[in-house]
């Protein structure tokens, strides 16, 4: 085969040794470091010595990531490597055949880099992430104060349809304070739910112990805490994502995406779609399109494959509150796919959807146009008639079709 990288390692990278291996036409080298800073200062060096033009590793965990920061800067290229398209022979499983593998690997050019953004865009996704992780343990928090609830025979859940909203909120906090009188706890509701006082009354009549007080105000406490740090993040993204305006804005137009979804979005896939050559490897990497799985012409399963798991979230997300929406071109989309193949998949083919019209938006400039709630009927529109006057004539009906005039 023939040789792209003259010299060239291969890394074989754990959490606490990394296996390096240097080929180039003298020969190969093996060297082993731990992965201390000091030492890996010290690894940099002897690749820079053995004058290694091309890096390669795998993205295992995240180990490779502290490996990735001190090599960045050096000016060799860093190829960071997907291990399951690397796979050596079974049966011949060692650290150090794993290095020479890679090594070998790279330098006859037959690995790929995965795609790593800049160390900006790296910042900002630990940001959102975090983020994303806070927003969740909020989620499983409040399903616990449900749970209590539940415990002490108080069905505020039934007629509120938050129970963290502002009603909510003052209910709990009065009742962790120890007032049980139903009439003063309805007396708090506020805007919608001033008009269920009678059935807040009942809801409110419950049998709540010390220890479910006491559960109640620790839990509140923590809803408290989590919303703090929530809006510090908040803040902390908006001031680094202030380059971004006019794209944050270009997304938000998309039905079914908010402020928050444009950023964690943004964030994932960067605003430069020029590292994907289309809308269908951007789909790929982030595991939102159908997988290719064809055998002896036989075609198996369409299972999505693991990509991006935080966009995927993301734009699921997007694509559950798209369907919601009236009158729009993807609640359109999700519930013509919804009826025939189940509403899961229909979540993911609108995820689909709205990614691809976010990579042609960022890629253009150009504004979102939502197609309408009947872009499909016009798109088959003979079959649609069809269709409707054969079930009428089933029926027992004769039916003539007349166009309206305009």
């Amino acid at each position: 085969m023939k040789v792209l990288h003259e010299r060239c390692a291969g890394l074989d990278v754990h959490k606490k040794e990394i296996v390096a291996c240097v080929i180039t036409s003298d020969g190969k080298e093996i060297k082993k470091f731990e992965t201390m800073t000091e030492e890996l200062f010290k690894m940099s060096d002897w690749l820079l010595d053995q004058g290694c033009t091309h890096v390669a590793m795998e993205s295992t965990g995240v180990y490779w990531k502290p490996v990735y920061n001190l090599l960045e800067g050096t000016g060799m290229e860093i190829l960071v490597v997907n291990a399951q398209h690397i796979k050596t022979v079974p049966g011949r499983k060692t650290d150090v055949k794993d290095a020479e593998w890679i090594a070998n690997l790279l330098r006859h050019g037959l690995v790929r880099g995965s795609f790593v953004p800049d160390k900006p865009q790296r910042e900002l996704r630990e940001l959102t992430r975090y983020r994303r992780s806070l927003i969740c343990e909020r989620s499983r928090e409040v399903n616990r104060i449900q749970k209590v609830l539940e415990g002490a025979n108080i069905k505020l859940g039934s007629v509120a349809s938050d129970i963290l909203g502002k009603s909510g909120i003052a209910i709990l906090e009065r009742l962790v304070e120890g007032v049980e009188d139903t009439t003063l706890l309805s007396d708090l509701a506020k805007g919608q739910l001033k008009k269920k006082k009678l059935e807040l009354e009942k809801a409110l009549k419950g049998l709540i112990g010390d220890h479910q007080r006491f559960i109640l105000g620790e839990q509140l406490e923590h809803i408290k805490e989590l919303d703090r740090r929530i809006e510090r993040l908040d803040r902390e993204v908006d001031e680094r994502l202030r380059p971004f305006q006019k794209q944050l804005q270009l997304l938000d137009q998309i039905t079914g995406i908010n402020k928050r979804t444009a950023e964690d979005i943004i964030v994932e896939i960067g605003t430069d779609m020029s590292r994907f050559p289309s809308e269908k490897h951007l789909s790929s990497w982030a595991g939102i399109c159908p997988g290719n799985n064809e055998s002896a012409g036989k075609r198996k399963s369409g299972r999505s494959r693991s990509g991006n798991k935080w966009l995927r979230v993301s734009l699921v997300l997007a694509a559950h509150a798209a369907a919601l929406s009236k009158g729009t071109y993807l609640s359109a989309q999700y519930r013509r796919i919804a009826s025939r193949r189940g509403a899961k998949r229909a979540a993911v083919a609108v995820a689909h959807t709205i990614l691809v019209s976010i990579y042609h938006m960022l890629k253009t400039g150009k504004e979102y146009k939502d197609m309408g709630a009947d872009f499909f009927d016009k798109q088959s529109e003979e079959s649609l008639i069809r269709r409707t006057t054969k079930r009428l004539e089933s029926l027992g009906y004769d039916v003539s079709i007349e166009k309206k005039v305009a």
